[in-house]
């Protein structure tokens, strides 16, 4: 209170000034995330060459993330992984929902499944999968028009407060470290 009886004028401090203040909270900054957000990436519409899924395989895999290539599908890394080693499992062509996959596609995509569990456990030491297909947008599909399955790696005691309360997820490896790592593990042949 000043001697007027009146309250002390409060100095507000600009935000650009407490960058790196201790205050109590430890921050976890992910700009990278604002690219999803942002939808950045994601296709303006569904035609096949919009689309980043049928754009990845015609590059060097680094740059695609793609672990590994099938005869009728691929398996790449998932540039806004849910876990360490989140990986998707596509069908070459083009093609938005499960039953208009071919049987040969239909197969392929369950080997790389298969197959990407076998190297994510060796890998990884995961204790567990979640394993789905979002079909279309409106059951939460990304890229709806071109259909994948999600292979995320879980461990005990992985989920905390992070995803619940600041939509935030802490991943412990570069994303290009995952990708070298799961190919290198991949079986040849």
């Amino acid at each position: 209170m000043s001697a007027a009886g009146e309250p002390a004028p409060v100095e507000l401090v600009p935000a650009w000034e407490l960058a790196g203040a201790r205050d109590g909270f430890e921050r976890l900054w992910t700009p990278h995330r604002m690219a999803y957000l942002n939808g950045e990436n994601k296709p303006a519409d569904d035609e096949a060459g919009q689309c980043p899924f049928c754009r990845g395989p015609g590059g060097p895999d680094e740059d695609a993330l793609i672990v590994a290539r099938g005869e009728h599908a691929f398996v790449l890394c998932n540039l806004y992984p849910y876990n360490t080693g989140h990986v998707m499992v596509c069908p070459y062509r083009h093609v938005s929902l499960y039953p208009d996959l071919t049987p040969a596609e239909t197969a392929d995509i369950a080997e790389l499944t298969q197959t990407a569990m076998r190297v994510i456990t060796e890998v990884s030491g995961c204790h567990g999968f979640n394993i789905g297909m979002n079909q279309g947008a409106v059951a939460g599909a990304g890229i709806a028009a071109h259909l994948h399955q999600h292979v995320v790696p879980r461990w005990g005691g992985d989920s905390n407060f992070l995803p619940i309360i600041a939509q935030t997820k802490a991943l412990p490896e570069l994303l290009g470290d995952t990708r070298r790592r799961l190919a290198q593990a991949w079986p040849k042949g």
